[in-house]
């Protein structure tokens, strides 16, 4: 626990009024839980310490017989949630085990980003890897569904109509432009820090936001915590929104496309000029890991049978395990328009939207 962390918080606390402590985490399917807890008295050093237990078998992370565990926030993910009335002040927390050394679960997801940041720090020598996610996902005015012996259907309705070329569409046929300039501000304030946000070629209302590089944790955080954001704005708006890889036929699939790159000792460790794509020998290396190890990658980046539905051909879909500059039907695109040397990266497109963010 640090002292700075722990003192920032709780002068947080105090400045703004905050009622209540609300500790987040996720399971292994990537589904974000949560436990409230109203303020006390030293309860962010009482946390700190002790933590707060839980069942872990209803995250699917133990057997009923042995289900006690610990989750302990980390402090430095502190943000007020700006979708909770009384003043919550939220944290993401790590898990640990009830063996008295509250020694972390080997299948918590922030524990195994760590692991894989010093593991690639070590193999590469690169001081950072630095990731930069792609949102995709569709806004329908109006969804239905029921599944039951008598019956099976689906009704889907979105006040955007178009034909062709909805790419970077604008309004008065972009109906939701203002929507993405609020939930970008949103996302801002929660310190993500949004890129840009266009209509995406899906032309039934699809959408995108890109946010800007981070490490691989704070990365992974931001993800999950997008997801949040945007879920619980459109309910907001009465709007519902969709992350699923290919929520409708005949129409474009919802990606999540990480770009990538490593950096060592403050600089660009994959660039070097007149390469293909001024792409460097350890950045090579580290798409032929990709793509050998592709795969055994898809049952994490593309986890459910809706997620193959999306790769399919004709939808700027990755369906070849290739790389190739500017390409988009392959598995890593290396971008063609990167005119700084120090944002030379690629970008790895079959992770569906879906997965679970956190290794």
């Amino acid at each position: 626990m640090a002292v700075q962390n722990l003192q920032y918080c709780n002068q947080l606390i105090k400045k703004l009024n905050i009622e209540f402590i609300d500790l987040k985490c996720i399971d292994l399917c990537g589904r974000l839980h949560h436990i409230t807890l109203p303020v006390q008295p030293d309860i962010l050093g009482k946390l700190s310490r002790e933590g707060v237990g839980f069942d872990g078998s209803s995250y699917g992370f133990r057997k009923v017989e042995n289900s006690d565990m610990i989750l302990i926030p980390d402090l430095e993910t502190a943000v007020v949630d700006p979708f909770r009335d009384a003043p919550t002040l939220s944290f993401y927390c790590n898990i640990v085990l009830t063996d008295g050394k509250y020694s972390p679960f080997s299948q918590d997801g922030r524990y195994l980003a760590r692991k894989v940041e010093k593991l690639l720090k070590k193999t590469t020598g690169a001081d950072t890897s630095l990731w930069g996610p792609e949102f995709e996902f569709y806004i329908f005015s109006n969804v239905e569904y029921d599944t039951r012996t008598s019956t099976s259907f689906y009704k889907v309705e979105h006040a955007e109509e178009f034909y062709k070329r909805a790419y970077h569409a604008a309004n008065p046929f972009d109906v939701y432009d203002d929507f993405r300039d609020e939930a970008s501000k949103l996302l801002q304030s929660l310190g993500i820090k949004v890129k840009y946000h266009h209509h995406e070629a899906g032309e039934r209302g699809q959408q995108e936001i890109e946010t800007y590089f981070s490490n691989l944790l704070s990365t992974a955080d931001s993800i999950v915590t997008a997801k949040y954001v945007l879920f619980n704005f459109a309910r907001q708006r009465d709007l519902f929104i969709t992350f699923m890889p290919k929520p409708m036929y005949n129409q474009a699939g919802n990606g999540m496309h990480l770009h990538l790159f490593l950096t060592k000792e403050g600089k660009n460790a994959f660039y070097k000029k007149g390469e293909y794509g001024n792409i460097n020998e350890l950045g090579r290396f580290f798409i032929g890991g990709l793509l050998k190890h592709g795969p055994a990658l898809s049952a994490f980046a593309s986890p459910s049978t809706n997620s193959y539905k999306r790769l399919v051909p004709g939808f700027e879909a990755p369906v070849s395990l290739t790389y190739g500059t500017g390409n988009r039907a392959s598995a890593i695109r290396i971008p063609s328009y990167v005119m700084n040397p120090e944002e030379t990266r690629f970008e790895y497109r079959p992770p569906a939207p879906t997965a679970n963010p956190i290794p």
